[in-house]
C-alpha cells in the first residue's frame, strides 16, 4: 500500500516549536517533490512549503517565511517541517503530499497525500 504518514503534531504554546515528519510506505520519496499543506477550521487549504526531490530548493508561504524550515533525508525516506516561533494562527491540520517533479520546487499536482497531523498553538 502506497501512503504517506505524518507525525509530530501536538499542542504547543505560542513561541514554541514542533517538528513534523513525513514518511512513505511502499514507495521511495527521493523521486518526488514534497509539499506541506495546512488547513485550519473554516479556512481554505494553504500551501506552507515545498521542497524539491533533491532537497536543493525550497519555497515558503509568506506567512511562515523565516519561521518554518523544510528539509529531507532521502536515506531515511523522510521529509521534515521544522516549525519555530509558532503562533496561534498556525493552528491547523498539516498534510504532506508528494508529486512528480515538474522542474519547479512545488509539484503541479500531488499523487499521494498523508492523513494529516493536528497542530494546535495555544496558551
Amino acid at each position: 500500500q502506497l501512503q504517506l504518514v505524518e507525525s509530530g503534531g501536538g499542542l504547543v504554546q505560542p513561541g514554541g516549536s514542533l517538528r513534523l515528519s513525513c514518511g512513505a510506505s511502499g514507495f521511495t520519496l527521493e523521486y518526488y517533490d514534497i509539499g506541506w499543506i495546512r488547513q485550519a477550521p473554516g479556512k481554505e487549504r494553504e500551501r506552507v512549503s515545498c521542497i524539491s526531490y533533491t532537497g536543493g530548493s525550497t519555497d515558503y508561504a509568506d506567512s511562515v517565511k523565516g519561521r518554518f524550515t523544510t528539509f529531507r533525508d532521502n536515506a531515511k525516506n523522510t521529509v521534515y517541517l521544522q516549525m519555530n516561533s509558532l503562533k496561534p494562527e498556525d493552528t491547523a491540520v498539516y498534510y504532506c503530499a508528494a508529486g512528480v517533479s515538474s522542474g519547479s520546487v512545488c509539484p503541479l499536482e500531488y499523487a499521494y497525500w498523508g492523513q494529516g497531523t493536528q497542530v494546535a498553538v495555544s496558551s
